[in-house]
């Protein structure tokens, strides 16, 4: 398998590492993406086109002759892309809209997670109707509240004030109708991107990501300012409790479906004190940053695996892990997460480390070129990814990198991996 035409659909540091990964398979021979971002247009051609776009992506694909489609974000998905580009006989990594409905419907979600007996936490669904003062007096804080749309990461809140809880409950039943409010779980999140088809399902290392703005976890919920792989939490033991009280029985129903569901099922967990796991959330797409921590640990061809599975194909491959660690942290424009200041020139971008088995580069994602300047974007502006031996390694070459950059108003966490390496300040 050689000469693939691939299309990338996004315009993320997830879509950035995408390319990076097919960049480096030989099976790969061209690259699109779209939108894509400045990371894209330096590995191969970016197109002008939304991801919400779904008929100019399906035109697009055709007009190329891609031979395979990734779909980076979740919107498409639900949108049915996936559905259109099989109908076209276009190989596409990403499920088809009925499977795509276990992110964009959380109470689907949750509904299939206890027809399976998957560990979960309890739902309740507050209306016009409901006494929604009466319903928090009578549930004990912290509140988990969430909007039942897709909003990019941000349509939660989990707060133990009860006013803050009361206000977004209330914004979100009068945008949508209604809201979830879902039970709090102990522990420690992780998260489980599981690449899998209706042959089988491969595990890639599991990480963690850092939702909060700042040091410490504090702040507001961000869509993520950094992660590591893999990450300790996930012991051997808690893997194979995992597999077995989750993946096994997701995968065995979503193979069995009329469409089965092909591409990657981003499972987030939360693993209490006992190593027991729950899940958080369940998303149909690699989670951002999680994935630019995720595929530079894959050794074998990404164009091959990601093939395999658009096919149905991928029991016919046993990929391979390097065994190393990555770290990523975020640079984010100023004002994020509650706004970002963008058309800011980027200064420092370009360094590289290439040491050995350690190295480390930038993953771009609200960042373009503009009449040759590489300007900010959006909120979350790039990322610094180090990939070494040892965890505290990578960590340490993804801020040597980090920190040679300049952007007017940035702002990054210095604390990424403290979980795990908690020495760090």
């Amino acid at each position: 398998m050689e000469g693939l035409t691939v299309l990338i659909v996004g315009s993320g540091g997830r879509e950035h590492a995408l390319s990076i990964g097919l960049e480096k398979s030989h099976s790969v021979e061209s690259i699109h993406a779209a939108p894509g971002n400045a990371g894209t247009a330096m590995i191969g051609t970016n197109h002008p086109i939304e991801a919400s776009d779904i008929e100019g992506l399906v035109n697009l694909a055709r007009e190329i002759s891609a031979d395979l489609v990734v779909i980076g974000p979740e919107g498409p998905l639900v949108g049915g892309i996936s559905d259109r580009l099989r109908e076209m006989s276009i190989p596409c990594f990403g499920p088809h809209s009925e499977g795509a409905m276990l992110e964009g419907s959380k109470t689907h979600a949750k509904r299939l997670m206890k027809k399976l007996h998957i560990p979960t936490g309890d739902m309740a669904r507050l209306d016009a109707n409901s006494d929604v003062v009466g319903f928090l007096e009578q549930n004990p804080p912290p509140w988990v509240v969430k909007r039942d749309v897709l909003a990019a990461g941000k349509g939660v809140v989990v707060t133990s004030e009860m006013a803050e809880a009361e206000r977004f409950i209330e914004d979100s039943i009068e945008k949508d109708g209604f809201v979830i409010v879902e039970e709090f779980l102990e522990g420690e999140e992780a998260s489980l991107l599981v690449i899998m088809d209706e042959s089988g399902y491969v595990c890639l290392p599991p990480s963690q990501d850092h939702k909060r703005a700042w040091n410490g976890d504090k702040g507001p919920n961000t869509g993520g300012m950094g992660a590591y792989a893999p990450a300790p939490l996930v012991t051997p033991s808690v893997h194979s409790r995992v597999l077995e009280e989750i993946v096994e029985p997701m995968h065995h129903y979503l193979r069995n479906q009329s469409q089965p569901y092909r591409g990657v099922l981003y499972v987030g967990l939360m693993v209490d004190s006992d190593g027991s796991p729950s899940v958080v959330e369940f998303n149909v797409r690699f989670g951002d940053p999680e994935t630019q921590v995720t595929i530079p640990l894959i050794e074998s061809d990404l164009g091959e695996l990601l093939l395999a599975a658009a096919e149905g194909n991928l029991s016919s491959l046993d990929p391979v892990f390097s065994g190393l660690s990555s770290a990523t942290v975020v640079l984010a424009s100023e004002g994020y997460p509650v706004s970002s200041n963008a058309g800011r020139e980027i200064f420092g971008s370009d360094v590289i480390i290439d040491e050995g088995l350690s190295r480390g580069y930038v993953n771009f994602a609200g960042a373009r070129i503009q009449d040759g300047v590489l300007i900010s974007s959006g909120g979350r502006v790039l990322a610094a990814t180090g990939i070494a031996p040892e965890l505290a390694q990578a960590v340490d070459v993804a801020y040597q990198i980090i920190e040679s950059i300049s952007l007017e108003g940035s702002h990054f966490r210095t604390d990424i991996g403290h979980r795990a390496l908690p020495h760090k300040d």
